[in-house]
């Protein structure tokens, strides 16, 4: 599983036009599936006299959850092929809603299929896309002779500390991509003699 994936860095609207029918599409960033909702549900106040609202998103830098509705156009013709362009871009934490304002001319299925993927593609293609790193958190406990060297050290090597405690001992935490825990656990117990001790935190999320 790859440590880097894309989202979008801010909420934006992109618009097309297909045989009169206009398909507006707007992207927002979305940590969690109730973050995903709620910004389909303000692009429908937004909006309220449109055709349909139709819907996607992807949650989790794997994708593990993945929605998609298409509100009311005939089945896998809005939402599927929606969720199926974020995919691949392998876009993640992101909702796509395209709302469209009927023109008069059908499209059928496979115009349909076309105009909303397409929506989504030229609303991304509009949009900068930022890269983000799964890291695992880290902690460092080490005792005070050695902490100030140590944080040096770890600023000077290019890790990010986020945070430094004291108490009868000293704990750093910074934020480690999964590929390099082997690597930074080898060096840590080498730069301090094994008297440092290093332990797993939740999993967080930083630019690329």
């Amino acid at each position: 599983m790859s440590d880097t994936y894309l989202t979008v860095a801010a909420e934006s609207e992109h618009e097309t036009e297909v045989n009169r029918s206009r398909f507006r599409c707007a992207l927002a960033p979305a940590a969690t599936e109730e973050d995903a909702l709620a910004f389909v549900a303000r692009i429908r106040e937004r909006h309220p006299t449109a055709s349909h609202h139709c819907y996607a998103y992807v949650i989790g830098a794997d994708g593990a959850v993945r929605r998609a509705s298409d509100d009311g156009e005939p089945s896998g013709t809005a939402g599927q092929p929606m969720l199926n362009m974020l995919l691949r871009r392998e876009v993640r934490f992101t909702v796509a809603v395209v709302t469209r304002w009927f023109g008069g001319v059908k499209l059928g299925a496979g115009g349909l299929i076309r105009a909303y993927g397409g929506a989504v593609g030229s609303a991304l293609d509009a949009e900068p896309l930022v890269t983000r790193r799964r890291l695992r958190l880290a902690t460092v406990t080490v005792d005070h002779a050695r902490a100030g060297r140590l944080e040096n050290e770890l600023r000077a090597l290019g890790h990010p500390v986020r945070d430094v405690r004291y108490g009868a001992e000293v704990a750093i935490t910074l934020a480690l991509p999964a590929a390099e825990w082997d690597g930074f656990a080898s060096w840590l117990a080498s730069a301090t003699a094994g008297a440092a001790r290093l332990a797993a935190g939740e999993e967080t999320h930083g630019t690329g």
